[in-house]
């Protein structure tokens, strides 16, 4: 599914920064992880380790005491810089939601990364950026070249990871 990304808007990124908003969704014969705490907390965890073989290492994951930290090769700077989660489960499912406290991908604190497991009425599992801000997106009135470069490097490297992710969740759900 492609990035949507919305008109200017005042944020706390920036004025008129770009914000970015996809989302992607995996149809399931059956839930791959638990309906519970501990299932959200899973869903989490397996992105971040996804991330790390994905990336052969080169991005490393970091559980810091305010949540997770991006890392190339596990070195300051952070890339990204995530709150610690928020994890919700209800009758129809369960969801594990970091919030995006800033790093060198993005305009600053603002928006955050879903994952989710749902039953409407079939079982999915679904990755959502809602109101990033990213570094790479550009600015409105400059030069496009950075928006070509989120969309054909960062946003393309986050699917690609969510495709591996869920693959990896239901290969191991299997076991």
């Amino acid at each position: 599914m492609p990035v949507h990304v919305d008109r200017p808007a005042p944020t706390s990124a920036g004025p008129l920064a770009l914000t970015v908003h996809s989302e992607e969704s995996f149809a399931l014969a059956r839930p791959v992880v638990p309906v519970t705490r501990d299932g959200a907390g899973r869903l989490g965890s397996a992105y971040w380790h996804e991330v790390e073989r994905s990336t052969r290492g080169a991005v490393r994951a970091r559980r810091t005491p305010e949540g997770v930290e991006l890392r190339f090769f596990g070195r300051a700077p952070a890339l990204l810089r995530f709150g610690a989660p928020e994890i919700q489960v209800d009758p129809t499912g369960i969801s594990c939601t970091y919030p995006v406290l800033g790093g060198l991908l993005a305009r600053g604190a603002g928006g955050e990364l879903v994952f989710e497991q749902r039953r409407s009425p079939a079982w999915c599992v679904r990755t959502l950026v809602r109101d990033f801000s990213p570094r790479l997106a550009g600015r409105p009135g400059k030069a496009g070249w950075r928006g070509f470069v989120y969309e054909q490097v960062q946003a393309r490297l986050h699917r690609a990871i969510g495709r591996r992710y869920v693959a990896r969740l239901v290969k191991e759900s299997l076991l």
